[in-house]
């Protein structure tokens, strides 16, 4: 199925059922009084974040979502049968926000969480309600108030633990096919991701992490080169960046310094927040060099760089280093779970 991580729709919430205009016409009670009952009230519409959605694909297809109406309501004081909620299934990680208000409305970050998106109009009132000493045959009943109606934008982050960053062909998708079972294009020419995948990465018995690889980002982003700045959004929800910096890169004049600042130049111009996350480098594709020399390339970019994080020397190609990764980042996550979250087990 296609990738789609912004989608809009209307959804109008049900009216509430008409009150019901009657009178008791019992034998012997020739002055039985109103007994017209209250309309039901409309269905409203709620959004549910559900575990195994991945895309906002479904609503390229059907934009539109209406409740049900409320019944109106009938003699005996029988108040009218109410609508039927509706719950429109959703990925986890999806932002809601009102289009004509910008107002965002919630955040649906578990699976199950359920949002109300449009609630139902009352029913109106039938003539019981109207009764009084001076008016004792009331011929009037309410008609039922309209459920809301909205336009709603659809923007999903993606939910993962760990952010891939580099320039294209910096080696994402090598990285996370090593430690997961994603299995992302690969090619040598840049691009090959074209949309951002999701792998988990396992670590023991009941221990693992997600790890999310987005398209290359390259400089000018922020101003919608290459494919922008859309993609970067799926790593806002992450705990710690891995940024990869090819150490070998196949064009000799390409300086892998310069390549990193670009990357840290678009995160600063995307969001303050994310240039700010734990940010770790890894110095990958070592294997084309020997030992020696990649040692003296990686001590060259990191006082270059000024970098004072962690440090890595990887080969998603043949793996080496990325166990010693692997246990690394699930140590760092342990020690700092999400908000209101446990630590892994």
């Amino acid at each position: 199925m296609k990738f789609i991580d912004e989608a809009k729709l209307k959804i109008q919430a049900g009216n509430g059922g008409r009150g019901c205009v009657s009178f008791r016409r019992e034998k012997f009670m020739p002055f039985g009084g109103p007994d017209g009952g209250d309309g039901g009230m409309g269905g409203s519409v709620y959004l549910k974040a559900v575990e195994g959605l991945n895309t906002l694909a479904d609503f390229r297809i059907q934009r539109t979502y209406k409740a049900k109406n409320g019944e109106s309501g009938s003699g005996n004081d029988c108040t009218g049968h109410g609508g039927a909620d509706i719950h429109v299934p959703v990925p986890i990680g999806t932002v809601i926000t009102d289009t004509d208000t910008q107002e965002q409305l919630g955040d649906l970050t578990a699976d199950g969480q359920e949002l109300l998106v449009g609630k139902g109009g009352k029913g109106g009132w039938g003539n019981t309600r109207f009764k009084s000493s001076t008016n004792r045959t009331p011929r009037k009943a309410g008609m039922g108030l309209p459920g809301e109606t909205r336009l709603l934008a659809l923007e999903l982050k993606l939910i993962a633990d760990v952010g891939l960053l580099g320039l294209p062909n910096a080696g994402k998708s090598t990285l996370i096919r090593a430690v997961s079972a994603a299995r992302p294009k690969v090619a040598d020419y840049p691009f090959t991701t074209l949309f951002p995948n999701l792998g988990v990465v396992s670590v023991g018995p009941g221990r693992s992490f997600v790890m999310a690889d987005i398209p290359g980002v390259i400089e000018g982003a922020a101003e919608g080169a290459g494919l922008g700045i859309r993609f970067l959004k799926h790593l806002q929800r992450t705990r710690v960046l891995l940024h990869l910096v090819d150490i070998s890169p196949p064009d000799p004049e390409a300086d892998p310094v310069k390549d990193a600042r670009t990357i840290i130049s678009e995160l600063k111009k995307f969001a303050k927040d994310l240039a700010a996350k734990e940010r770790w480098l890894l110095i990958n594709k070592v294997d084309l060099l020997d030992p020696a020399e990649a040692t003296k390339r990686t001590k060259d970019i990191v006082r270059r760089l000024r970098w004072k994080g962690r440090v890595f020397q990887i080969s998603g190609a043949t793996g080496a280093g990325t166990n010693e990764l692997k246990m690394e980042v699930m140590r760092y996550l342990d020690e700092h779970p999400r908000t209101g979250a446990t630590p892994t087990d």
